[in-house]
Protein backbone atom coordinates (compact mmCIF):
# COMPACT_ATOMS: atom_id res chain seq x y z
CA UNK A 1 0.00 0.00 0.00
CA UNK A 2 1.55 3.48 -1.06
CA UNK A 3 1.01 6.28 0.80
CA UNK A 4 2.15 9.94 1.22
CA UNK A 5 2.65 11.20 4.34
CA UNK A 6 3.54 10.14 7.75
CA UNK A 7 2.70 6.58 8.46
CA UNK A 8 0.84 5.96 11.64
CA UNK A 9 -2.17 3.28 12.83
CA UNK A 10 -4.64 3.01 15.21
CA UNK A 11 -5.71 5.70 17.81
CA UNK A 12 -7.90 8.83 17.31
CA UNK A 13 -7.84 11.09 14.67
CA UNK A 14 -5.57 14.28 14.23
CA UNK A 15 -7.71 16.09 16.81
CA UNK A 16 -8.25 12.95 19.22
CA UNK A 17 -11.85 12.92 18.18
CA UNK A 18 -13.78 9.63 17.45
CA UNK A 19 -14.23 10.42 13.30
CA UNK A 20 -11.53 12.01 12.58
CA UNK A 21 -9.36 9.31 11.79
CA UNK A 22 -9.94 8.77 8.46
CA UNK A 23 -11.37 11.48 6.17
CA UNK A 24 -12.46 10.09 2.80
CA UNK A 25 -13.23 12.77 0.22
CA UNK A 26 -15.81 11.22 -2.66
CA UNK A 27 -16.98 12.61 -5.69
CA UNK A 28 -16.87 12.70 -9.03
CA UNK A 29 -14.45 12.53 -11.48
CA UNK A 30 -12.40 16.09 -12.31
CA UNK A 31 -13.89 17.21 -8.53
CA UNK A 32 -10.35 17.58 -7.00
CA UNK A 33 -10.15 14.47 -4.83
CA UNK A 34 -6.64 13.22 -5.23
CA UNK A 35 -5.01 17.19 -5.42
CA UNK A 36 -7.12 18.63 -2.69
CA UNK A 37 -6.56 14.93 -0.70
CA UNK A 38 -3.02 15.41 -0.75
CA UNK A 39 -3.12 18.84 0.34
CA UNK A 40 -4.82 18.19 3.38
CA UNK A 41 -3.28 15.02 4.42
CA UNK A 42 -0.26 16.92 4.45
CA UNK A 43 -1.96 20.18 6.37
CA UNK A 44 -3.51 17.12 8.83
CA UNK A 45 0.25 15.88 9.32
CA UNK A 46 -1.25 12.46 8.15
CA UNK A 47 -0.82 9.91 5.48
CA UNK A 48 -2.41 10.43 2.48
CA UNK A 49 -4.22 6.83 0.48
CA UNK A 50 -5.20 7.25 -3.24
CA UNK A 51 -7.37 4.47 -4.00
CA UNK A 52 -7.32 4.87 -7.60
CA UNK A 53 -3.27 4.72 -7.50
CA UNK A 54 -4.04 1.65 -5.34
CA UNK A 55 -5.53 -0.13 -7.98
CA UNK A 56 -3.51 0.22 -10.47
CA UNK A 57 -0.79 -0.67 -8.15
CA UNK A 58 -2.24 -3.62 -7.65
CA UNK A 59 -3.14 -4.31 -11.63
CA UNK A 60 0.36 -3.23 -12.32
CA UNK A 61 -1.60 -0.89 -15.42
CA UNK A 62 -3.90 2.08 -15.82
CA UNK A 63 -7.54 1.77 -14.59
CA UNK A 64 -8.86 2.98 -18.62
CA UNK A 65 -6.26 -0.56 -19.76
CA UNK A 66 -8.13 -2.86 -16.52
CA UNK A 67 -11.68 -1.57 -18.28
CA UNK A 68 -10.48 -1.97 -21.60
CA UNK A 69 -9.25 -5.56 -20.96
CA UNK A 70 -11.18 -6.79 -17.78
CA UNK A 71 -13.86 -4.86 -18.19
CA UNK A 72 -16.03 -3.21 -14.95
CA UNK A 73 -16.44 -6.31 -12.84
CA UNK A 74 -12.02 -6.54 -12.54
CA UNK A 75 -11.39 -3.19 -11.70
CA UNK A 76 -14.24 -3.28 -9.50
CA UNK A 77 -12.97 -6.66 -7.56
CA UNK A 78 -9.75 -4.49 -7.48
CA UNK A 79 -11.16 -1.67 -5.73
CA UNK A 80 -12.78 -3.59 -2.86
CA UNK A 81 -9.14 -5.36 -2.46
CA UNK A 82 -7.93 -1.39 -2.35
CA UNK A 83 -10.12 -0.39 -0.17
CA UNK A 84 -9.46 -3.21 2.44
CA UNK A 85 -5.92 -2.74 2.34
CA UNK A 86 -6.72 1.19 3.46
CA UNK A 87 -8.08 -0.37 6.63
CA UNK A 88 -5.02 -0.66 8.26
CA UNK A 89 -3.83 3.30 7.67
CA UNK A 90 -5.48 5.59 10.14
CA UNK A 91 -5.42 8.25 10.97
CA UNK A 92 -5.77 9.18 6.79
CA UNK A 93 -6.99 11.07 4.18
CA UNK A 94 -8.37 8.73 1.68
CA UNK A 95 -9.27 9.93 -1.91
CA UNK A 96 -11.76 7.33 -3.20
CA UNK A 97 -12.66 6.42 -7.01
CA UNK A 98 -15.60 8.57 -8.85
CA UNK A 99 -18.21 5.34 -8.32
CA UNK A 100 -16.73 4.13 -4.89
CA UNK A 101 -19.74 5.95 -2.96
CA UNK A 102 -22.84 4.39 -5.11
CA UNK A 103 -21.47 1.09 -3.48
CA UNK A 104 -22.24 0.14 0.01
CA UNK A 105 -19.97 -2.40 0.28
CA UNK A 106 -17.48 -0.09 0.28
CA UNK A 107 -18.91 3.23 1.41
CA UNK A 108 -20.41 1.70 4.81
CA UNK A 109 -17.29 -0.17 5.49
CA UNK A 110 -15.59 2.67 7.72
CA UNK A 111 -18.78 4.11 9.64
CA UNK A 112 -16.48 6.58 12.08
CA UNK A 113 -15.03 8.03 9.34
CA UNK A 114 -15.90 11.21 7.59
CA UNK A 115 -16.79 11.39 4.18
CA UNK A 116 -16.40 14.84 2.56
CA UNK A 117 -18.53 15.44 -1.18
CA UNK A 118 -16.54 17.41 -3.23
CA UNK A 119 -19.16 18.60 -5.24
CA UNK A 120 -18.51 20.09 -9.06
CA UNK A 121 -20.97 21.03 -11.64
CA UNK A 122 -20.49 18.89 -15.47
CA UNK A 123 -19.48 22.12 -17.08
CA UNK A 124 -16.47 22.21 -14.46
CA UNK A 125 -16.00 18.35 -14.70
CA UNK A 126 -16.17 18.88 -18.27
CA UNK A 127 -13.33 21.93 -18.80
CA UNK A 128 -11.45 19.54 -16.07
CA UNK A 129 -11.15 17.17 -17.57
CA UNK A 130 -10.44 18.59 -21.70
CA UNK A 131 -8.44 16.26 -23.63
CA UNK A 132 -8.84 13.73 -20.95
CA UNK A 133 -12.29 12.46 -21.33
CA UNK A 134 -10.99 9.68 -23.42
CA UNK A 135 -9.25 8.48 -20.70
CA UNK A 136 -12.23 7.70 -18.35
CA UNK A 137 -13.75 4.52 -19.11
CA UNK A 138 -17.20 5.25 -17.52
CA UNK A 139 -17.76 8.66 -19.98
CA UNK A 140 -18.56 8.91 -23.81
CA UNK A 141 -15.96 11.29 -25.28
CA UNK A 142 -17.94 11.31 -28.58
CA UNK A 143 -21.18 12.76 -25.93
CA UNK A 144 -19.28 13.91 -23.22
CA UNK A 145 -21.78 16.68 -21.88
CA UNK A 146 -24.76 14.20 -21.49
CA UNK A 147 -22.46 11.11 -20.27
CA UNK A 148 -21.07 13.13 -17.59
CA UNK A 149 -25.08 14.36 -16.53
CA UNK A 150 -26.31 10.74 -17.03
CA UNK A 151 -23.62 9.71 -14.44
CA UNK A 152 -23.59 12.20 -12.48
CA UNK A 153 -27.28 12.10 -12.16
CA UNK A 154 -27.12 8.27 -11.02
CA UNK A 155 -24.57 8.82 -8.60
CA UNK A 156 -25.83 12.28 -6.76
CA UNK A 157 -27.83 10.40 -4.02
CA UNK A 158 -24.68 8.42 -2.96
CA UNK A 159 -22.70 11.14 -3.02
CA UNK A 160 -25.49 13.36 -0.72
CA UNK A 161 -24.75 10.52 2.05
CA UNK A 162 -21.26 12.06 2.84
CA UNK A 163 -21.27 14.12 5.86
CA UNK A 164 -20.05 17.32 4.80
CA UNK A 165 -20.08 18.76 1.25
CA UNK A 166 -17.67 21.48 -0.51
CA UNK A 167 -18.36 22.91 -3.49
CA UNK A 168 -15.38 22.72 -5.92
CA UNK A 169 -16.34 25.10 -8.58
CA UNK A 170 -14.29 28.49 -8.54
CA UNK A 171 -11.81 27.47 -6.08
CA UNK A 172 -8.47 26.19 -5.91
CA UNK A 173 -7.03 23.04 -4.40
CA UNK A 174 -6.01 24.95 -1.44
CA UNK A 175 -9.28 26.97 -1.04
CA UNK A 176 -11.24 23.88 -0.95
CA UNK A 177 -8.91 21.98 1.45
CA UNK A 178 -9.41 24.98 3.80
CA UNK A 179 -12.82 24.66 3.71
CA UNK A 180 -12.67 21.23 4.31
CA UNK A 181 -10.52 21.73 7.67
CA UNK A 182 -13.13 24.28 8.65
CA UNK A 183 -15.85 22.48 8.49
CA UNK A 184 -14.10 20.01 10.35
CA UNK A 185 -13.04 22.48 13.11
CA UNK A 186 -16.82 23.09 13.31
CA UNK A 187 -17.87 18.97 13.86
Amino acid sequence: MSRTGPARSGGAGPDGEAGRDRIVLVGFSASGKSTVGRLLAGRLGIPFVDLDEEVEALAGRAIREVFSREGEDVFRALEVRATGAADAITPAVVATGGGWMARPELRDRWPDAVRVWLRVSPPAVLERLGDDLAGRPMLDPEEPEDSVRRLMDARLGAYARAELTVDTDGRSAGEVAARILELLNRR
